[in-house]
C-alpha cells in the first residue's frame, strides 16, 4: 500500500498545487483554459504518440479486452440512465448527460500519469482501448440521447443520423484519438520517427502530466457544486467511482478470467473521474450542466481517495 501510495503522490501533490495555484490567486483563472488547452491540444497527444508507437503492434490491440471493457461500459450507462437518470421523471436528455457522466472516464486527462505509471510502456494498449470505447462510443450514444431528447425540441426533430454525423465528426476531431490511430499505424508498419522530431514529441510528452494535473487542480478550485445539486453528484460518483470499475473487474476476473495485467488496468481506468468533456454536451443539449458539473467535481475529489485503494488492491502480489 505503502508503494502505491507514493507512486501516486506526485500526482495528488500537482493537481493540490494548481487548486493551491488558484484558490490564492497566484495565477488568473483564465490560466485554466490555456493550460489545458495546450495539455489536451499538444502535449497529450505527443505523449500518447509516442507511447503507442514505440509499442509492438502485434499486442496492441486485444478484442476480448476491448470487447469486455466496452461490455462493462455499456452496462453501467444503461443502470446509470434507469436508475440516476430516471428518465421517466427527469426526461431522458438529462438521464443521458448523468449516464455519460457516470460512465466517461478522465483518461485523457489523468490516464497517461496514472496508467502509465502503475504499468508503465505496456499500459498504452489499454489505455487507447479504453479510450476508443468510451469516447468514439459510449460519450457519442450519450451525446445522441441528449440531443434528441433534450431541451430544444427543434433539436429532437433533427435527432437522426444527420445529428450523429457531427457528433462522430467531433469525436475524431479529437486530437488524443487522432494520436491513437496514428500511433497505432507507426506501431504496425514498424516506424520510427526521425530523430529531431522524436526528441520534440518527448518535449512536450513531458509536459503532459504536469500540465494536466494542474489545469485538473485549478478547475476543482473554481468549480462549488450548488447543495441542491449533490445528491444527483453523489449517484454519479457511487457509480463512477464504485461500479464501473467493480463490473470492468468482475468481467474480465470473474467472468473472462483474463490475465492480471488487463485485470488491473482496465479496473484501474475505470476507477478514474469522470471527464470534464461531459458538461458542455449537458449545456448544449440539456438543462442539467450544473448537476453533471458537480458530479465530476464531486468524483474527482473523491478519487484522490479511492484510485490509490483501487490501484493498490489490483497491484497487490
Amino acid at each position: 500500500m505503502t508503494a502505491f501510495l507514493l507512486l501516486c503522490l506526485p500526482v495528488i501533490a500537482m493537481v493540490a498545487i494548481g487548486w493551491m495555484a488558484i484558490r490564492v490567486r497566484l495565477m488568473p483563472v483564465a490560466a485554466i483554459d490555456i493550460l489545458s488547452g495546450f495539455s489536451f491540444r499538444f502535449a497529450l497527444p505527443a505523449l500518447v504518440l509516442r507511447m503507442i508507437g514505440q509499442g509492438d503492434g502485434a499486442t496492441l490491440f486485444d478484442p476480448l479486452f476491448f470487447a469486455a471493457y466496452l461490455a462493462s461500459g455499456g452496462l453501467t450507462f444503461l443502470l446509470a440512465f434507469l436508475l440516476i437518470g430516471r428518465p421517466g421523471w427527469s426526461g431522458a436528455g438529462r438521464a443521458g448527460a448523468r449516464a455519460t457522466t457516470a460512465t466517461v472516464s478522465n483518461l485523457g486527462f489523468l490516464g497517461p500519469p496514472i496508467v502509465l505509471s502503475a504499468f508503465g510502456p505496456r499500459g498504452a494498449g489499454p489505455l487507447a482501448m479504453a479510450i476508443l470505447s468510451e469516447v468514439m462510443i459510449v460519450m457519442s450514444v450519450g451525446a445522441v440521447i441528449m440531443a434528441a431528447s433534450g431541451k430544444d425540441s427543434a433539436r429532437r426533430k433533427r435527432a437522426s443520423w444527420g445529428l450523429a454525423l457531427p457528433v462522430l465528426r467531433a469525436v475524431a476531431a479529437n486530437p488524443v484519438i487522432g494520436a491513437i490511430a496514428l500511433g497505432a499505424v507507426m506501431a504496425v508498419a514498424d516506424w520510427t520517427l526521425p530523430p529531431a522530431l522524436d526528441r520534440v514529441l518527448s518535449l512536450l510528452g513531458a509536459s503532459a502530466a504536469p500540465t494536466a494535473l494542474f489545469s485538473v487542480g485549478g478547475a476543482l478550485a473554481v468549480r462549488r457544486p450548488d447543495r441542491s445539486t449533490l445528491r444527483v453528484a453523489a449517484g454519479i460518483s457511487l457509480f463512477k467511482l464504485g461500479l464501473y470499475p467493480l463490473v470492468v473487474w468482475w468481467l474480465l476476473t470473474v467472468v473472462l478470467k483474463a490475465g492480471s495485467f488487463w485485470c488491473g488496468a482496465g479496473t484501474l481506468m475505470a476507477a478514474l473521474p469522470s471527464a470534464g468533456s461531459t458538461i458542455a454536451l449537458a449545456g448544449l443539449y440539456t438543462d442539467d450542466a450544473e448537476r453533471v458539473s458537480a458530479g465530476i467535481v464531486l468524483s474527482t475529489l473523491l478519487s484522490v481517495i479511492t484510485v490509490p485503494l483501487v490501484g493498490y488492491w489490483v497491484l497487490r502480489p
